[in-house]
């Protein structure tokens, strides 16, 4: 893998970890709540959630690479169209995922277990992580030698992103409160993720077969 390559599956994976969904709800929900400290944990869980669904999606992907450019082709489509789905569903979400967080109640004695474990089934259960590792791992792999290692540098790439973004949501949470109540700064938000998903999602389709 180049890395040119791996900037170019960075720059998703951020933008699909910072795009407001379930994960990013569950951050901003406890950090209203329980406060960033105890939030971070539940990203944490998260987090190994994303490497188990990465492992599972991921098996048989060698096989993959191995077929004919007609196959990689329907599988780019697939990424592409993916994301450009994503960006449409968010732009139309208008203020509602970020009100929604605002009124959640305060966890303040949840254990840190039940914390972990509610990131940890909202990563498992997230049809968007599955989806993404199924669709997108097969573009940025090469087959031969060193798979393992380009598993590994994807999966811990797009699980650092997850945390990494829940981080930057929990702060902003704590610091404005209540201001994510607006639903015309939400929209806002999600009109500009929106539509960035779009971008990539067309961009996805200049990725050159890596299938041999």
């Amino acid at each position: 893998m180049t890395f040119s390559d791996w900037l170019t599956f960075l720059t998703i994976a951020l933008f699909v970890t910072f795009t407001p969904g379930p994960a990013v709800l569950l951050a901003v929900s406890n950090s209203i709540g329980v406060g960033p400290g105890r939030a971070m944990i539940s990203s944490l869980g998260n987090a190994v959630g994303l490497l188990l669904v990465s492992l599972a999606t991921t098996v048989g992907l060698g096989v993959v690479l191995q077929t004919s450019a007609t196959a990689f082709l329907a599988l780019k489509l697939l990424g592409a169209g993916y994301l450009v789905y994503l960006g449409i569903r968010q732009w139309r979400s208008g203020g509602a995922m970020f009100a929604e967080a605002s009124g959640a109640q305060a966890r303040a004695g949840a254990p840190a277990w039940r914390l972990f474990g509610n990131g940890l089934t909202v990563a498992l259960t997230n049809p968007k992580a599955i989806l993404f590792f199924s669709a997108l791992f097969p573009q940025f792999m090469k087959a031969g030698d060193g798979a393992v290692q380009q598993f590994a540098l994807l999966t811990v790439t797009f699980a650092a992103c997850a945390v990494f973004s829940h981080a930057v949501y929990v702060l902003l949470a704590r610091s404005v409160k209540g201001r994510l109540a607006d639903p015309r700064r939400a929209r806002v938000l999600n009109r500009v993720f929106g539509g960035s998903f779009v971008v990539l999602g067309v961009s996805l389709l200049g990725l050159r077969s890596k299938a041999v």
